[in-house]
């Protein structure tokens, strides 16, 4: 017989109902779902239930903290008791994007997406460590371990058209997940055929839930992925499949860990630091009659570069090439350095050393994004990785902004040059008009009578006060907006910047990664070989050769590096799975709780295997670990206070409550 959770009727103007309202006949069944269901019949089960038990718009945190998630938490109940299907999670955050993107224009959408994301995160911290990793990458059903030839096929699907995809599934799932509703039973389009390549970090990634890549369970996982506890792939062969298991350094071959993404990332600090040696070196040197052999070296670095790019582009994808914003540093970097080649073999060609002077000073712009990539390695810290995303909002927000100044901007100049259009040219007024924007105001009131004895004082104050005290001031006002905006949520921001690195540093269904610029040597010897060799697994086997030829001294300082680690710390080494460094996030001292939320209680290790089977009912019972719901830090004072007033309210709504159904049981007696 299926659990079932009371669900109220929505009344008039939807208010809430008594506390003692009759509901016992509006009964939601719990979402039966079987191991063998597929991922769109979970997706519509679920969405059933959450639709049916969310009905009135209420907040993330009322939904977590007060008895308006008493729903969730007997659904979190029957699925960690009663469900092994390995799409779970997917599920839930999928569910999540298709609420979190549509707009009701009352907040139900919102209030379900928080749900659906409480849900997925709090089912997690039920699981053992070794089954919270299977449902965050076993996936929907259809999303098999795929070998090294699929790439293709993967890198086409998490290609440009993969956001378009995505969002021309939400308006399916809003038309087929209907109550009563079995079109998409009987179509063969699947709405939810879009999400069944992603795990469930790549799908949070993508529906922006930040809160569930924050927490902690989450992040023991990416942390995993990051430190390389947590691998794809084991050996170098060429039956070789990608998926996720934990790294023993005994059985893996060292070569996989070319793909660790703190490996990577290292060694693109290096890259980068080499690369502005020989730019500057070409600079400082700017050889006009003749191509130097550092100028060389620089071109290969950046045939180098660009090829790497789009090897990256093509396996991470648009969705989180475009989330990290460094990449569109890449790109910037990529387009000055082809406008600079060819204006340098344009000049050579036609000895045009002004051409050649003006390809030099297009190459020193590089300078301006150059020297903050290689400062990239700062974003994985907290306080700078909480920064970018303040600036990106502001850089937004700053855009969005200098419209409505582009509007004013070109009718007073069009009125100023038309009414002085006997003393100053449309050039000069622009430059003036430009100058009054930027602060200089007694430049227009020295020049107001020049333009026009009659119309120019009353139009040059109206100007002035626009520009520098309504325009400048909204400004400010709505950047510091902005910055208040994601610096409140300052640990979810710099966790998800985190997160998505590492998903797409990890991403790729490649064998072999060439590190740049060995990348250039694969890419001229096996080219030309796909014309010649026909059997995939003596291609593949060829890569394999070359790779551990050309990258033989970085494994041996990984190597090294990884002895030397085990070394200095031996409690830890590769055997532990290892969550975020929460103390990089600096948090005021929490009090403590004195409101009804269950105590935080330490987790039970477990043991960490080598590879991942399917979830099984007897691990889930014997590895179940006593654990907090919402497994987070410790609450902040707001929390608790938010939590203590919730708690009076309804203790205080119950006694009025009382009091009236006593009051109405004397009057009936009298």
């Amino acid at each position: 017989m299926p659990i079932r959770v009371k669900a109220r009727p929505v009344s008039q103007g939807d208010r809430a109902p008594s506390p003692h309202w009759d509901n016992s006949h509006y009964d939601t069944p719990m979402p039966d779902i079987n191991y063998e269901d597929q991922f769109r019949e979970v997706v519509k089960k679920l969405s059933l239930y959450i639709a049916d038990v969310i009905y009135i718009p209420s907040t993330f945190e009322q939904l977590r903290t007060t008895s308006n998630g008493d729903c969730l938490r007997t659904l979190v109940d029957h699925l960690s008791t009663h469900v092994t299907n390995p799409s779970i999670v997917n599920a839930l955050l999928a569910l999540r994007w298709h609420y979190g993107t549509s707009n009701d224009g009352r907040g139900l959408g919102e209030a379900r997406a928080n749900a659906c994301e409480i849900v997925a995160w709090r089912f997690l911290t039920r699981l053992s460590e070794r089954e919270a990793v299977e449902y965050c990458f076993s996936g929907a059903p259809s999303s098999r371990p795929r070998r090294p030839s699929e790439h293709a096929a993967g890198s086409a699907k998490m290609g440009s058209q993969r956001r378009s995809q995505l969002i021309q599934s939400i308006s399916k799932l809003t038309m087929s997940f209907t109550a009563g509703s079995d079109s998409d039973d009987d179509g063969d389009d699947d709405p939810t055929a879009s999400f069944v390549h992603l795990n469930a970090l790549e799908i949070a990634a993508v529906a922006d839930a930040k809160r569930f890549l924050s927490q902690h369970v989450v992040q023991k996982i990416i942390t995993g992925i990051w430190d390389g506890d947590i691998i794809f792939w084991d050996r170098l062969s060429a039956h070789s499949t990608k998926k996720p298991r934990f790294y023993n350094p005994h059985t893996a071959d060292p070569f996989c860990r070319l793909r660790v993404p703190k490996y990577l990332k290292y060694f693109e600090v290096m890259f980068f630091a080499a690369f502005i040696f020989i730019f500057y070196a070409v600079c400082i040197e700017q050889s006009v009659h003749k191509v130097t052999p550092m100028e060389v070296l620089l071109y290969i670095w950046l045939a180098a570069f660009f090829y790497d790019e789009v090897s990256e582009y093509l396996d991470a994808g648009s969705i989180f090439y475009a989330a990290d914003v460094w990449n569109v540093f890449d790109v910037i970097m990529i387009a000055i350095g082809i406008c600079f080649a060819i204006l340098r073999f344009v000049g050579l060609y036609q000895d045009d050393p002004i051409l050649i002077a003006i390809a030099f000073d297009v190459l020193s712009l590089e300078a301006l994004f150059m020297v903050p990539r290689v400062c990239s390695i700062l974003s994985l810290s907290p306080y700078w990785g909480t920064l970018i995303p303040c600036l990106k909002a502001m850089g937004m927000d700053f855009l969005k902004f200098m419209v409505l100044v582009a509007i004013i901007y070109l009718g007073f100049l069009t009125t100023f040059s038309l009414v002085g259009r006997e003393l100053y040219t449309f050039k000069h007024m622009a430059m003036i008009v430009t100058k009054i924007f930027f602060g200089s105001s007694y430049v227009g009131f020295d020049i107001m009578k020049d333009i026009d004895p009659i119309f120019g004082p009353p139009l040059m104050f109206i100007f002035v006060t626009l520009s520098s005290i309504l325009l400048m001031g909204s400004l400010t006002g709505m950047l510091s907006n902005s910055f208040s905006r994601v610096i409140s949520h300052a640990k979810e921001e710099y966790l998800y910047v985190y997160s998505v690195y590492v998903l797409e540093a990890s991403t790729s269904n490649r064998l072999t990664h060439f590190y740049p610029p060995f990348n250039l040597i694969a890419f001229c010897i096996f080219r030309p070989l796909r014309l010649f060799l026909r059997s995939t697994d003596r291609f593949r086997q060829a890569r394999i050769i070359l790779l551990k030829a050309t990258h033989s001294p970085i494994v041996g300082a990984i190597m090294l590096y990884e002895w030397a680690s085990r070394k200095t710390a031996p409690k830890d080494g590769f055997g532990s799975f290892r969550g975020p460094r929460q103390s990089s996030v600096k948090r005021s001292p929490a009090p403590p709780l004195t409101t009804d939320r269950i105590a935080q209680r330490p987790r039970i290790p477990s043991p960490l295997p080598t590879s991942i089977h399917q979830p099984s009912r007897v691990s889930k019972s014997m590895q179940r670990r006593p654990v907090e719901e919402d497994e987070t830090d410790a609450p902040t004072d707001v929390e608790v206070r938010i939590a203590e007033l919730s708690n009076k309210i309804d203790r205080l709504t119950a006694m009025v409550a009382g009091l009236q159904s006593g009051a109405g049981i004397e009057t009936v007696r009298s």
